[in-house]
């Protein structure tokens, strides 16, 4: 427990807790120990009687005979300020601290600290409070007592208290601990900023016989992230889960085993473009055709609304009156602002009960940032596929165009897509690779059926659905990184690829290859040799690539600390230390039954 009059000194160095205290680590030691060997160049202690003092109005010099060393050197301060010119008196003995030179015989100490405190290890601290409140502060609170009454396991307090007594080796416990106590602070005041809220229905909904009978078998993690939300969804308790899926995982079957739990319930579900929708409501209608589903776009007159089990929708549904539902769930939930989903729930409230609340997107994070976010929210992972898909990637250049070319003429002849993405939309002289204004006349007086979208193109969502009915080649931008479906799209051409994060990269070549169709994903760049590159074209798990985008990313010695996805970590890589959230995770969820 901090006490009342130090908490404003915690405020100052930005801190909270006593854990986020043990954190902040001496800057160097400070040796206030007896020696009788002088060394030069280092900082020592000096046993030392002054025998005389020199004044001039730009310096002060002190004639010592140092005791412990058994000779007579000179202490020199340069433009000394007024309180160091009353500081010292002749025949005195005292301490000095400071670094020793020696010349011709001759040696100084220059600007010697003078100390009271002998024999001791002196840690050194880089805040914003003085040295001496900071030692204060850890002297009454980074104990090993204190940091276990915060959660800490004993060997972690441990080495984070020796850590503040003497200089001890950044080895592989040491930066654990430190790992395990920031990840420990964060989670704990994540979990402690979740908010709970009564459920407005309980659902027991049977998906299990639906499931069965499935032409298909889910896979072993579709059905985990199920029983993950039957469980949540027979709370008392409004559900708050993330389903997190790789490209092709099989997320739109997760969604319509949920809207099955919710029943007799309705459920409302909210995608980010009319595609995507669409593409949704036809599998529910395909999949679940024994229940009411209305699709609400700009467009839609669907009146009204309360006549239907399921209602799947763009962010249409925000202007619509929507009736009183069990179970809100948005897909791509990342493409929404925060004030769009809490509008959505907030719509389906009734009085202090909310619906539960279901999020997915297709955008993997890496394995630890998940561990993490669990402490908010409840997260569930899906990082396997219904089947393996055969997709080659390559890098490729100019001089592998003619190539290219005759594997684009060999995949159209065999009625199979492809997807070109260019860097721009226009012309621009400051990226080095063509547009697709520049680009369209070479694919279009070559082949039939190339079409032509971009971000900024208001007939984008026609143009895909063109396509994807009767087009050989697509020309866009990566406004077609998420949404629609693109069974006979077997290859993806991405031109400036350095340019383009990896799990960028990764949502595109997954838009190859959906239904066990060979794909091919080629990477044209203009850089000779790129190791981010190629390290993508040897990964295929979207998490394995979230966590190599991290290291390419944020690159750099771990022990100087930086910023990661919007959080401050300073001793935490999110791309390596899953080990170490999956022991905090365990650490808290004990520290929560006690």
């Amino acid at each position: 427990m901090i006490e009342p009059q130090d908490k404003e000194k915690f405020k100052k160095l930005g801190i909270s807790s006593i854990t986020a205290l043990s954190l902040i680590l001496p800057q160097r030691f400070e040796d206030y120990r007896l020696n009788n060997s002088l060394i030069e160049g280092e900082a020592q202690v000096v046993d030392a009687t002054i025998e005389r003092i020199s004044r001039t109005p730009k310096s002060l010099q002190l004639t010592l005979f140092a005791h412990n060393f058994g000779l007579r050197l000179d202490a020199v301060f340069f433009r000394p300020k007024p309180f160091m010119m009353r500081q010292f008196s002749e025949n005195e003995r005292c301490y000095l601290y400071g670094v020793l030179t020696c010349k011709a015989g001759h040696c100084q100490i220059s600007h010697p600290k003078k100390i009271t405190e002998i024999g001791l290890l002196m840690p050194r601290y880089k805040t914003a409070l003085q040295n001496a409140t900071m030692l204060r502060l850890v002297e009454r609170y980074v104990s090993v007592p204190m940091l276990e009454a915060e959660g800490l396991p004993l060997e972690v307090a441990r080495r984070l208290e020796a850590a503040h007594k003497a200089p001890v080796p950044k080895d592989d416990a040491l930066l654990y601990a430190l790992k395990f106590a920031e990840l420990f602070d964060y989670m704990k005041a994540l979990r402690q900023k979740r908010r709970y809220f009564a459920a407005s229905h309980v659902l027991k909904g049977d998906y299990k016989t639906w499931a069965a009978a499935l032409p298909f078998t889910l896979t072993q993690e579709q059905s985990r992230a199920i029983e993950e939300i039957a469980a949540d969804l027979a709370q008392e308790v409004s559900a708050r889960r993330m389903i997190v899926g790789d490209v092709g995982c099989g997320k739109t079957m997760v969604i319509l085993a949920a809207a099955l739990i919710a029943q007799p319930k309705r459920v409302v579900l909210m995608a980010p473009t009319t595609i995507l929708a669409r593409q949704l409501y036809e599998e529910a209608q395909k999949f679940l055709p024994h229940l009411r589903t209305a699709l609400i776009t700009n467009a839609s007159k669907v009146e009204p609304l309360d006549a239907y089990d399921f209602i799947i929708g763009t962010h249409a549904l925000l202007y619509r009156e929507l009736p009183e539902s069990a179970l809100v769930m948005v897909d791509e939930q990342h493409r929404f602002g925060t004030a769009q989903r809490a509008r959505l729930e907030q719509m389906l409230r009734e009085g202090e009960a909310h619906p539960h609340f279901l999020q997915f997107t297709a955008t993997p994070i890496p394995r630890t940032q998940a561990m993490i976010d669990s402490a908010h929210i409840d997260v569930s992972l899906i990082t396997t596929t219904p089947f393996e898909k055969d997709i080659t990637s390559r890098v490729i250049g100019k001089s592998d165009f003619a190539a290219l070319l005759e594997q684009i003429k060999s995949e159209v002849a065999a009625q199979r897509q492809v997807l070109i993405v260019y860097p721009l939309v226009q012309q621009s002289e400051a990226i080095n690779y063509q547009s697709i204004d520049e680009a369209r006349h070479y694919w279009e007086t070559r082949f039939e059926g190339v079409h032509v979208t971009h971000g900024k193109d208001r007939e984008k969502e026609a143009v895909l659905l063109s396509f994807r009915e009767s087009g050989t080649i697509l020309l866009a931008t990566t406004v077609v990184e998420v949404g629609i479906s693109l069974p006979r799209l077997s290859t993806v051409v991405i031109v400036g690829a350095e340019r383009l994060g990896l799990s960028t990269l990764h949502q595109l070549r997954g838009r190859v290859s959906r239904n066990g169709l060979k794909g091919y994903c080629y990477l044209f760049t203009h850089s000779h040799q790129s190791e981010r590159l190629e390290a993508f074209v040897r990964t295929k798990s979207g998490f394995d690539i979230a966590a190599l985008d991290l290291k390419f990313r944020q690159s750099g010695d771990l022990l100087l600390g930086r910023e990661q996805s919007g959080k401050q970590f300073v001793w935490v890589d999110l791309a390596e230390d899953e080990k170490v959230a999956r022991d905090v995770k365990a650490a808290l969820a004990l520290t929560c039954k006690a």
